[in-house]
Formats: structure tokens, sequence, C-alpha cells
């Protein structure tokens, strides 16, 4: 597969993708959703979708502020990277060479290196970690001290096996401060947020910005509405939870990560960090390196990272290799930020999976077209035509391919259950609209705007 994007090949999957995330914001039920795609040297889509705040029925817009969690792993580990590059810190240091409160503890001995890779054995949020769920306030330094200096905080033995940890990377926020001589905020924003430039990035909640960031919401799992969930900071916990940013700002943050970029680490530092080293579970493709994600979706790696915070569920990937990277940003505990992400990813890969088709005379077709049965989406991608359920968590597994024929399009692939071999018939009007399609299967279907369910459904003699 090919490293290049197609430029056309890529508008075609982003304009499919506008649609496609539009529907399923509404049809799962997301207050809001926010998404952002870089491409090679700039921002190649941006969008909003839904409500930033479900309450008082305030539009999500592209400059809504979303508390993106974990994300801040990423920054953490840039930031100790940027203070090895400064020979400030070394990845085989223990904690306690720079946190002198842990000399003599288990933690204490622990890695820089074994930190950032989730591999210390660190308790994950502590025994009693309730503010999460917003019942205490997030430790302070000396809370997270306590928690440190504890007996049971180590767990596990070092590079026993992959465990992830919050408090981990809380005591890598105090080697940075330790080793910069400033406070963590101060250091990222500095040396990461400042130098790239970026407004819609911070390290922890700005209670003078309040007023831009998106409501977060609970989940539907347990209730059948949402309430919401007030922002709150996370004190001594940022290096691993504060960061807050919206969708455009953190792909442009991740851009910096791609090859050739040194604005904030060399080129060897950052393979470094995009190397995978622990299996985070079962051979589900995710493993992680120093402070990334790495994930498998079709024949790609892509780094990165997801977030969960009270309130909102967040997910990036990248691909170095593309100079590409996606955000999907959701405002509620629930969020499938994940399964919105990659469905972008896979409509582009969707799109490039074959030789450039001739797209002339095949936008007439394209729609969104209903009947009692659901909904089904005729889109170009790749200069190709396909029908897709935009149901489908991923809508490019098993798209029908269709061939123009006229004014019918011949079902030429996908599953034996799709009609393969028969056509949709398509009735225009004068204008070149469509006015109803004659599905594969015989139904009669119309363009959604122009589609109205009965009060009652009845046969119809």
């Amino acid at each position: 597969m090919p490293d290049a994007l197609d430029a056309a090949n890529l508008r075609e999957a982003l304009t499919y993708y506008d649609r496609w995330l539009a529907f399923n914001q509404r049809y799962q039920r997301v207050p809001g959703v926010q998404t952002a795609v870089h491409a090679a040297d700039g921002i190649a889509f941006s969008a909003a979708y839904g409500l930033a705040d479900v309450e008082n029925a305030v539009p999500l817009t592209e400059s809504h502020l979303f508390r993106i969690a974990s994300h801040s792993k990423t920054f953490t580990a840039t930031a100790i990277f940027q203070l090895v590059e400064q020979g400030r810190v070394r990845l085989d240091d223990a904690a306690a060479q720079h946190v002198t409160e842990l000399v003599g503890t288990p933690l204490g001995e622990r890695t820089v290196r074994e930190l950032l890779a989730h591999s210390g054995g660190v308790t994950r949020d502590s025994g009693a970690a309730d503010w999460w769920q917003l019942a205490t306030l997030f430790p302070d330094r000396d809370q997270l001290l306590a928690v440190l200096r504890d007996s049971g905080a180590a767990v596990l033995p070092e590079n026993d096996r992959f465990k992830y940890s919050n408090i981990g990377y809380g005591l890598l926020g105090l080697i940075i401060e330790a080793a910069s001589g400033t406070s963590y905020n101060a250091f990222v924003q500095t040396g990461i947020v400042d130098k790239l430039g970026l407004s819609g990035l911070g390290p922890e909640l700005d209670p003078a910005r309040l007023g831009e960031y998106a409501a977060g919401h609970s989940a539907l799992s347990y209730a059948e509405t949402r309430v919401p969930i007030e922002h709150v900071d996370t004190r001594a916990l940022a290096s691993a939870t504060g960061f807050f940013g919206n969708a455009r700002d953190l792909v442009t943050y991740f851009s910096a990560h791609f090859p050739g970029d040194e604005r904030l680490l060399s080129d060897r530092s950052k393979r470094e960090m995009q190397h995978p080293l622990w299996k985070a579970g079962k051979d589900d493709g995710v493993r992680y390196g120093l402070g990334l994600q790495v994930t498998k979706i079709g024949e790609r790696d892509y780094f990165g990272h997801a977030g969960g915070y009270p309130g909102h569920i967040t997910k990036t990937f990248v691909d170095g290799s593309r100079r590409l990277a996606i955000s999907v940003l959701t405002n509620a505990i629930d969020g499938p930020a994940a399964q919105l992400a990659e469905a972008g990813l896979k409509l582009i890969d969707l799109a490039s999976s074959k030789d450039r088709g001739d797209a002339a005379g095949l936008h007439r077709f394209v729609g969104r077209y209903a009947n009692l049965w659901g909904v089904t989406d005729i889109t170009v991608l790749g200069g190709r035509l396909y029908a897709i359920d935009p149901t489908d968590t991923d809508p490019a597994d098993d798209p029908q391919p269709l061939e123009a024929d006229g004014d019918r399009l011949r079902v030429t692939g996908g599953s034996g259950y799709g009609a393969y071999g028969e056509s949709y018939g398509f009735t225009f009007d004068s204008d070149g609209a469509v006015e109803s399609v004659r599905g594969s299967s015989g139904l009669l279907m119309h363009p959604i705007d122009r589609f109205a369910l009965p009060a009652r459904v009845t046969v119809q003699e």
C-alpha cells in the first residue's frame, strides 16, 4: 500500500466521513462529536456535530475545548525526552534520583523508562481513587507522594508485564518538576504548547476559559438520560490526565511527531517513543511504547493515545509514514471516540485500496436513501461507487461495490446476502436530482430528506 495519500482519494473519503459522522452522532446518541484530520502539511478536515451542552442546548463548534485526559501521557513523555536530550534526565535513572522523598521505597527504584512504558508494576490509581467519579478531589503533591510511598503501591515486580498506571505518570510529573526546576504545567506549556503556537491546548483546567469547554455528560448504560459532569482540576495527576484541547490543535501537536519534524524532539527520540515494547493485553493489536499506544488497523500501525475523563472520551491515531493524524473527541463518558476515529482511517484506506477509478458522472448517484428497513448511502471513494450502511460500526468492512450503467448501478461485489449481480434503479427529476431508487433487493427508497414515516405503518392495497 503506497505511503503517499492521493489528494482526490483523501478528499472523497473525508467528504463521506463528514456525512457518516453527522449521522452517527445522532444515531449513536452521542451529545457531541468534534474531529480533525491533519494530512501532509496542514488541517485537511475539521468539523463538529451535536451539542456542547445538552442541558442548555449549546451547539458544539470546532473551537470548543475537551478534557483529553490520557493524551496527557504523550505530552509527559515528550517532556521527558526533551529533558533527556538536554542531559537533565536519563531513561535509566531511578525515580528517587529526582524525587528524593522516595529514597528507600520500592517505587523509588523504578526507572524513568519503566514508568513511561507502564512496566513498573505501579498501582493503577491507588486503593481509593473516587476522584474519577468526583466523590473526592484529585490528589495534590503530598497526597500523591503518600500513595507512592505506600507499601501496596508496587503491585508487581518491574518489567513483569504491561500494567497501566496513572499514578506512575503522576510520578513522572514529579520527575519533570525536579529535573526542570519548574512546575509540570509550566514546563509543558512553555516547551510544547507555546513552542507550537497552539491556543487550543493546555495542561490543566483553565477557570478563565470555562465558557469554552464542552460540558461532560454521564452514560446511558445506567440511566435513560444524561446528566452534566463538572470539570475539575486534576492537580498532581495533570501529567497523567490533566490536558484539555480541541481536535484541530491536537492533531497539529501530533504532526510534530511526524518524521523530519524536529520542533519538539529529534527523530531518534520519536522513534524510541513510538517503538512498541509491550502487548497491552491479548493479541488484539494494541501495544505500548514510551508514552504512546501503538495499534494495528488493517495492515497499518498507528501510534497515538486515548483519553477517558469523567464526561469525555477521546482518541487520536497517527500514521507518521503517511503524515496523517486523526482525532475524535466526544463529550460523554461512554462516547465511541475510538470507533469513530477508526472509521475515518478505514474509509481513507478503502478510497486508496485500488487504482483510482474514473469518477466522471458518478456524483449524480451520491446520497442517503431510506425506506422502512433503514438507510443506504451511495458514495464515491477512490473514484468508484459504493453502497454503505451508515449504521455499521465499520463502514468499510463490507461495502457493496457498484458499477454505473445508464441510470442503474449494478452490484459487483460484497456479501452474497447483498443482491450480488442485481441493480439499483434511479429515477431523476428534470433538474437531475434523485427522486427515488429501486433498491437491489427490489424495495423502493427515497432521498432521506423526502422520507417520512406515517403515524402507523399499514398494508397498502
